[in-house]
Parts: C-alpha cells; structure tokens; sequence
C-alpha cells in the first residue's frame, strides 16, 4: 500500500512539472513574413551582428572624443622629513672680505687684510619639509591628420557594420524561406499520403468482399495490407522528418524548441509557377555588394588616413595651478598659496619614421585594389548566379508542370484499373502496376514541388529581392 501511494506521488510530481513546462511553452502562428522578424530580433547570429553596429557607436564616440577638450584636475601634497642639502661656491665670504679690504681693516697682526684665494664651499638646504599643489590642465588637438580621417569616416563604419549586419540577416531569410516553405509542401505530401492510405483501404474493403464472393484470392489480400504497411511507415518517416524541419526552422529563428510553431502561409500550384524572372536587377540590390562598397569606403579613407599622417600635429595646452610650502602640515590655515599658469602650443614634425609611413600607405592602396577587385569579381558572381538561379527556376517549373501532369495521368489510370479489377476484367497484378505508378508520380510530383520552391527562392536571392 505504501508503495502504492509513494508511486503515485512520484508520478503526480512528474505531471505538475510537465504542466508547469507546458505552461512556459508558447504557441506561434507565423506567415513567412513574421518567421523572418521573429529571426532578426531572436537569432543570435542576427542580435551578435546587430551589437556590432553598437560597438561601433561606441568607437565614434571615442573618436570624436580625440578631437574634444581634455580637462584634467590634480592634487598632492608632499612631505619631505630631511629636506635635500645642496653645497654652492661660497658666495658670502668674498662680499665680506672686499668691504673689510675697502676700509682698509686690518688683521690681529696689524697687516692689512688681504684677499683669499679659495673660499670653498657652503651646505644650504631650499624647500620646507611641506608642499602642496592644486590645479587644473586642458589639452586641446587643433589638427591631427589621422583624427580628422576618423571624423570624416565614423558614418562610413556604421555604414559598413549595417551592411554586415544586413548580410547576415539575408542568409538566415534565405534560408528560413526555404525550410518554411519546405514544411509547407510537406503538408500536401501528408495528405497524398493519407489519400493513398484511404485508397487502398477502400480498395482491401472491395478485395475482401469479392474474397468472400469467390471473385478474388486471399493473396491479393495479402498484398494491399503490406502495401497498407509500407504506405504506414512511410507516414512515420514523413512525419518525423517533418518535426526534424521544425526543429530546424525553430533554431534558425532562435525559439525555443518547445514552443509550437504553426505555419500559416500557404502555397498552390498557380503561385509557385509564376514567372519572376521578367524583372531586372541590380548589383546594388544585394546585401553582400553593399558590404564590399562599404568595405570600399572604409579602404579609401584609411589611404587619407596613412597619407595625413605626414603632416605637423597641432596642439594647444594650458595649465593653472596653486602652490604652497609649509613646514607644518597645515594647508588649510593662513598661509601664502603662490600661483602658476602656463599656455603653450606644441608643433610636432614628423621628420623620418624609417619609411614605415610609405609602407602603410602602400599596404593601404594595396586593400584599397583588393577590395575593388573583389567588387568586380562580385559583379560577375551576381551575373552568373543569377543567369544560373533563371535557368533551374525555369527548368523546375517545367519540371513540376510534367510532373503534375503526369500524377494526373497516373491517378486516371489507377481509377480505370481498378475499376477493370472490380468488374473481373482486370488482374491484381495490373492494380499492383498502377499503384506503384501513381506512388512514384507523387513521390516526383512532390519532389518537383520541392525544386521549384528552392529555384524560387535561390532567383530572388540572387537578384536581391527575396
């Protein structure tokens, strides 16, 4: 009995937590359209790259920064217990002795006094054993080359980090169209596959009644459950690679994986076919061309940046100061605070860096080339992505016309079979022929429903206008 109750506790523990989970789960009805901005305010890769424009933010600040006033206040007291004693020339004795030898004085001896040639030396201690200073300073850059580049290029960065951010949010739309859009075909494969499920039920139903009339064998039976069977654990494989899909989606979103996300678009057979490839593009239409151009920017300004570096710094400073000197530490009562002050402009010339200047510049125009290069060459990428994107875009919608044709045809043929089976004028083996037919004409229907998605996708990608 105990371990009855024990048991049932347990088990009543384990479904509050399941409701308690449940209950933090959220449920999401999302077109394409809010999956895609579900992504940019949730995917890590997309909020990383969004930061990264803040940061840059943050280093034109530090830029400008250069370019302002710095103020800077100090204060300090020192104590000196031995104040430092200096020896000077005796600078006292002489002055004494050419007065005595002016008035003719003369020494004990009655001589006059005359002259020493030495005088030798005497220990004299400056300062008090107390000292204070308070004051302020102010550093102004008047012209800095190098800062004023950086002025000039504080809107090119943020420029270029938006573009990089636009990047990456265009890989993580690509491919959520693709795998959304994917698990929107996936439904229609669903209910073929419960169409043909509820086919060859109707169809085992039939078989057992002419069974039982003497009309049919009980192979034939036989056969229409394993098709059943197959057709059971296909629906298994299809529907779990359909949770995998929407794992997947989730984690490009950047949602939880238990919450429940239910995909509201759908996609009919006139929409996939229509033609988008009438319309021009334009190689600044894509996020990626953008990025180059902004990393183009950043290249020409770094070549000013090197090339102002040669000439003179500007800068001003001034100072102001109070100073006291005590031999007591006793700053805060009467006593003289002597003041000092100070304006300056300092000119620094650079003169020779050991050529490292003509180097950096000629690195700088060397990226600045690279990156043109890369322009064009991008130029050419987009040209023939584009041309190629045009002709599988076309080649699956020509696909998928065939291939939904040619389901038709299949499903006509499978009708007419058995009906030819039912009236006794048909074999199972015939039946067996068109199931089969009519199964890999869905599977290729469903496959070419797939491709023309994809080749969608891939075209407007590549012109930029996903």
């Amino acid at each position: 009995m105990y371990k009855r109750i024990k048991m049932f506790s347990v088990l009543s523990l384990l479904m509050l937590a399941g409701a308690t989970n449940a209950q933090k789960a959220n449920r999401y009805e999302f077109s394409v359209q809010q999956a895609v901005a579900f992504a940019q305010k949730n995917n890590v890769q997309v909020k990383n790259a969004l930061l990264a424009i803040q940061a840059q933010m943050q280093t034109n600040k530090e830029i400008t920064a250069s370019a302002l006033p710095t103020i800077s206040g100090s204060i300090g007291a020192n104590h000196l217990p031995n104040v430092a004693v200096q020896t000077l020339p005796n600078f006292i004795s002489p002055a004494t002795y050419q007065v005595l030898v002016n008035e003719g004085v003369k020494d004990g001896n009655g001589n006059p006094i005359k002259m020493p040639n030495d005088f030798g030396f005497i220990a004299a201690q400056f300062g008090t054993k107390w000292n204070s200073t308070v004051g302020v300073s102010l550093q102004q850059l008047l012209f800095d080359g190098q800062v004023f580049i950086g002025l000039q290029a504080r809107k090119a960065s943020i420029d270029f980090q938006e573009a990089a951010a636009k990047v990456t949010e265009e890989n993580i739309k690509t491919n959520i169209y693709k795998v959304y859009y994917q698990l929107v075909v996936s439904k229609t494969q669903i209910e073929l596959l419960d169409a043909n499920i509820k086919r060859l039920q109707k169809l085992d139903y039939d078989v057992k009644a002419l069974y039982k009339n003497g009309f049919a064998e009980r192979i034939d039976i036989d056969k229409i459950e394993v098709q059943l069977n197959n057709l059971s654990t296909e629906k298994i494989k299809a529907l779990n690679s359909i949770a995998m899909g929407y794992i997947g989606l989730k984690t490009l979103m950047g949602m939880p994986a238990a919450d429940t996300l239910v995909l509201t678009d759908t996609l009919d057979y006139n929409q996939i076919k229509e033609d988008v490839t009438s319309q021009e593009y334009n190689y600044q239409d894509r996020k990626d061309f953008q990025y180059l151009t902004s990393a183009r920017q950043l290249n020409t300004y770094n070549v000013k940046r090197y090339e102002l570096s040669k000439l003179p710094t500007v800068a001003l400073g001034a100072s102001y100061s109070k100073l006291a000197q005590r031999n007591q530490f006793n700053f805060f009562g009467k006593g003289d605070w002597f003041t000092a002050s100070s304006i300056g402009l300092n000119i620094s010339v650079p003169i020779f860096s050991g050529f490292a200047k003509d180097a950096r510049i000629k690195k700088a125009k060397i990226e600045l080339e690279q990156t043109s290069n890369q322009l064009e060459n991008l130029k050419l990428n987009i040209d023939q992505s584009v041309e190629q994107a045009r002709l599988k875009y076309k080649t699956a919608i020509a696909t998928l016309d065939f291939q939904k044709n040619n389901m038709t045809l299949a499903e006509k043929v499978y009708q007419q079979t058995k009906k030819k089976y039912e009236a006794g004028t048909g074999s199972n083996t015939e039946i067996n022929a068109a199931d089969v037919d009519l199964k890999a004409a869905q599977t290729n229907y469903i496959s070419a429903l797939y491709d023309a998605i994809i080749a969608r996708v891939d075209y407007l990608t590549a012109t930029g206008k996903l």
